[in-house]
Order: C-alpha cells, then sequence, then structure tokens
C-alpha cells in the first residue's frame, strides 16, 4: 500500500482474527440527512493477482449513525493503482454525519477470485429453486 497524503493512514485490524481492515478517510467531509459524498482514504493498493479488495460497511456507524455505502460492496480490481475512495450515504433523517480525518469509515477485505469467460448455452441444468427469485420463499 502506498500513502498518498500525510493525512493518510495504513488500513489495521481492531482485533486479533477480523476479516476486514479499517479503512480511515484521510480528509473531512459534512453529510447532510439523505446525502450521500466520496471519500478519499489517502491510500493506493495494489491487490495481488487473482485477488479482489472488497469495501464493505462497517457495522457499528450503520446501526449508530445510519451510515451505509452507496455501492455495497465497493470492488477494487487488482490492477487499480489509483486512490481508494469510499462512497458513503448519510441515510438518516434528521442529522447530519460529520467525518473528520482518521476515522474508520469502511472495511478492506481481501477475497481469492475465481476468472471465468461467459459462454452462451443452450440449456442450464435443473435446480430445486429453478426461477424462483425475489420473495420466492415467501416471508
Amino acid at each position: 500500500m502506498r500513502l498518498l497524503t500525510d493525512r493518510a493512514r495504513l488500513p489495521s485490524r481492531a482485533h486479533d482474527g477480523d476479516a476486514g481492515l479499517d479503512q480511515h478517510a484521510a480528509e473531512q467531509a459534512t453529510l447532510a440527512p439523505g446525502e450521500r459524498a466520496s471519500v478519499g482514504t489517502g491510500i493506493a493498493v495494489e491487490i495481488p493477482p487473482g485477488h479482489a479488495g472488497l469495501v464493505l460497511p462497517r457495522s457499528g456507524l450503520a446501526a449508530r449513525e445510519g451510515i451505509a455505502l452507496v455501492n455495497s460492496p465497493g470492488l477494487i480490481d487488482s490492477g487499480y493503482r489509483g486512490e481508494v475512495r469510499i462512497l458513503l450515504l448519510n441515510t438518516d433523517r434528521e442529522r447530519r454525519f460529520e467525518v473528520a480525518p482518521g476515522d474508520r469509515i469502511a472495511q478492506l477485505l481481501l477475497t481469492p477470485m475465481t476468472e471465468v469467460e461467459a459462454v452462451e448455452a443452450p440449456g442450464l441444468a435443473a435446480s430445486s429453486r429453478a426461477d424462483g427469485g425475489f420473495g420466492s420463499t415467501g416471508r
């Protein structure tokens, strides 16, 4: 990882065994109720080949403040070398949310991926679910 600004902090785990690395804001932002913002982390990453980076929300921010990620999970491809930015959304209907440099605003999870090629097929194998989609199992 490369720090792009003096306000940047390397992602880190809060506890041993945590899957995600906490991502820190490198800039200040204010989100009014219902507003979204792109917040820079001030870091660039080099995801290993055969892996992807997933940017995930922090459950504490969601529960306490109503802060979600617009594109959750965000995807960082292994070839991307630009700044990691976090797309925050304030879902609270009344309170604004302040972001300060150093605040933990998301998590980064590295995961192995399988490269596949899309191939058109004349049909698909049968399954017990078939084409049952949204709400097909009831409430």
